[in-house]
């Protein structure tokens, strides 16, 4: 009887367990968004790992806008990244003054197909 309920629960378990989709491969990126993985490569990739979950110096990005939240709590949506990325947060610089409106718009692009 508890064999048969906790295999129960296991089966149970692994059925309610989500696998996180991919990256998109980079030969399938559109304009914009292979623009937005220079900005990424040129301003983020020191720092954050895009297609590998582990972190660098700061979080790992892959997956970022594929969960409700961000590593920091925040809801995972481009408001609260696009301030985080203008203004900083914690160890992270601002790069309010390094990003021109259409990078950062190129950037989330990108970002979004982690």
């Amino acid at each position: 009887m508890i064999r048969a309920l906790s295999l129960m629960f296991l089966a149970g378990v692994l059925v309610g367990c989500k696998s996180i989709a991919p990256p998109t491969p980079l030969a399938d990126l559109n304009a914009q968004q292979m623009h937005g993985h220079g900005v990424y490569e040129a301003h983020c990739a020191q720092c954050h790992y895009d297609r590998k979950d582990a972190p660098l110096h700061g979080p790992a990005l892959i997956g970022m806008f594929k969960k409700p939240y961000l590593s920091s709590g925040a809801p995972a949506n481009d408001e609260r990244v696009t301030q985080t990325i203008v203004h900083g947060r914690n160890l992270m610089p601002a790069q309010g003054n390094t990003l021109d409106p259409q990078d950062l718009d190129d950037l989330l692009a990108y970002l979004h197909t982690l």
